[in-house]
């Protein structure tokens, strides 16, 4: 019976690195702000701020960084901090609940092609579904989308607002993974192949299933599923010293998971888990069941995990090849301390900072960029101190 690498329970007593961060210094806004950590000082840069709820973000050429917003806007922050005009040509969405404007990547090809992929919450009769749409971002004094393209859209039952996963990575092929929430409501689509709720989707740029697929040609079962039994996926990431897809997911009271994510595998959801309904009442059958994959860590009490990167840069050389999370009720970023595919210690950074933590990525500057998630985000910039 295959377990867990490390787990984390109320009583922390299982020994992992928890650095206790603490604020040395706190100035006015935009300007740095001191924190301990193991790599030493840190120091958190307020890029741009006035935010509503942001929920993504990716690099552009010339130090220019694009964001989403929650309710339906995307903007463009200049390296100095200016914030663009609201782009033109977003869709609409549904934002209701968790849903509205969710992730964005730019396409490996950008500097050639100006393309973009978004996620987000699509109207559909009565609820809401995930879709990802492709598009040409006009980036100039009146920033627009030119050529939008749904390239996909989430079948199954819909939602009223809760659980659309919705993160995207583009692989080296240059085909998009795409994690899928069960809606809440729906947990037990999660295990039925018939469609797409609870599931990691791999796609074309075109929005097809790659005829490699592990479910191509099997009879009730949707082409583009890649893996299944997952929750509400809010992280994704490409493991660049193995180029496995990692996956971490919300879990309900207690087992937030992290996962790294196979091929036609299960992950269990709802059969499977190690958290309890919201009421206290018991949701899974067991903590483990053959034919179902087991995380590599999970947090009993959550953390309500989003967003990740690997770090792989010259600014922390401490932090290289470590894993980076946020957390939205915890309030902090997690670094997560890995030895091949196992999780090893976790430290907990920022915890001062008081914010909820949606969104983590490496910038090409090798420092670690982060969305707040609040009613007045900012896009934040974690260096060394000094530097």
């Amino acid at each position: 019976m295959k377990r867990p690498v490390v787990w984390v329970a109320t009583s922390l007593t299982i020994a992992i690195l928890v650095t206790t961060t603490f604020l040395i210094a706190t100035t006015s806004r935009g300007e740095p702000t001191s924190f301990g950590s193991s790599a030493g000082r840190l120091e958190v840069h307020t890029v741009a701020s006035g935010l509503s709820y942001p929920w993504a973000l990716a690099f552009l050429p010339q130090g220019r960084v694009l964001v989403t917003e929650r309710q339906g806007r995307m903007r463009i922050v200049a390296p100095e901090g200016p914030l663009s005009p609201a782009v033109k040509g977003v869709p609409e969405v549904m934002a209701s609940g968790q849903g509205g404007l969710l992730d964005v990547i730019a396409d490996k090809g950008f500097a050639q092609n100006n393309t973009i992929y978004f996620c987000y919450s699509e109207r559909a009769g009565s609820g809401g579904r995930t879709a990802v749409a492709r598009a040409k971002l006009v980036d100039d004094a009146a920033p627009r989308l030119d050529e939008l393209k749904v390239i996909f859209r989430q079948e199954g039952p819909l939602s009223t607002g809760n659980h659309y996963g919705c993160r995207i990575v583009q692989a080296g092929d240059s085909n998009l993974f795409v994690t899928l929430g069960e809606h809440y409501s729906g947990r037990n689509e999660a295990q039925n192949l018939a469609n797409h709720l609870g599931k990691i989707v791999r796609i074309t740029t075109d929005g097809t299933a790659p005829p490699d697929n592990p479910f191509i040609g099997r009879e009730g079962a949707r082409p583009e599923i890649w893996s299944y039994g997952h929750r509400n996926p809010q992280s994704l990431a490409i493991n660049p010293a193995n180029d496995e897809l990692w996956e971490i997911e919300h879990g309900p009271r207690g087992g937030d998971e992290v996962n790294i994510i196979g091929k036609g595998k299960n992950y269990g959801w709802p059969v499977i888990g190690y958290g309890v309904d919201y009421s206290g009442a018991k949701i899974h059958e067991s903590a483990s069941k053959p034919g179902m994959e087991q995380p590599v860590k999970y947090w009993v009490p959550s953390i309500a995990p989003s967003g990740m990167a690997f770090y792989t840069g010259d600014l922390f050389p401490r932090w290289r090849g470590s894993l980076f999370t946020g957390a939205l009720a915890g309030q902090f970023l997690v670094r997560l301390q890995l030895n091949g595919n196992a999780v090893t210690s976790e430290e907990r950074i920022l915890q001062n900072l008081s914010e909820r933590i949606r969104d983590v990525r490496q910038g090409p500057d090798g420092a670690l960029w982060l969305l707040t998630d609040s009613s007045s985000g900012r896009v934040l910039r974690i260096t060394p101190a000094g530097k």
